[in-house]
């Protein structure tokens, strides 16, 4: 998280935040490709197990944009992942609607999409993670695609799919295993 963000900053954007749900009914016909790729994003026992087991609290705001190739293929496994876990509180916001926003927490200065913000119960900052992870940029890489996003809606190789949707748990599981060790929380909370 940049240097100098407030946990009233963050919170303050939380909740302009909205529910996975009323993001994509908003977008209309544009959220097509996130329901596609939705009905991919499938959570293996093992994970689900995983992410129900979490207790700390997580606040999540996703600054995503619906027209965007990386959004619609990644929106999807981070709203599966949150609906997995009742410890993880999951909020969308538009990059043009929080240019402010966008503005604090640039990527290689740029106003990347989707930035995930990572939020203790209390707002205080954890993480920032974004726009792409590991397995998705060396795909790309592969693909020689340059700069440019992939089009909403184009299919992604399984292998893929499924190595993104992991790593994006594993920042989940990361975060988690932060905040529940955290002094400050296990004070907090007598654990």
């Amino acid at each position: 998280m940049p240097i100098g963000i407030t946990k009233e900053t963050l919170q303050k954007w939380y909740e302009q935040g909205v529910t996975y749900a009323d993001y994509l009914e908003k977008a209309g016909a544009k959220a097509a490709p996130w329901h596609a790729v939705g009905e991919q994003a499938q959570l293996s026992v093992r994970q689900k197990e995983l992410l129900s087991s979490f207790v700390r609290t997580t606040h999540v705001l996703v600054i995503s944009g619906v027209w965007c190739g990386d959004c619609s293929a990644q929106g999807p496994m981070l709203a599966a992942i949150a609906e997995a876990s009742p410890a993880i509180d999951l909020r969308w916001i538009d990059r043009d609607e929080a240019v402010e926003l966008s503005n604090m927490v640039k990527i290689n200065a740029g106003n990347r999409v989707p930035t995930v913000l990572f939020m203790a119960e209390d707002f205080e900052p954890v993480s920032i993670f974004g726009d792409r992870t590991l397995s998705r940029y060396r795909a790309i890489a592969a693909r020689q695609l340059g700069d440019t996003c992939d089009i909403p809606g184009i299919e992604i190789p399984q292998n893929e799919f499924d190595a993104t949707l992991q790593e994006w748990l594993n920042e989940f599981e990361r975060v988690q295993l932060l905040l529940r060790l955290s002094g400050r929380l296990r004070q907090k909370h007598g654990d």
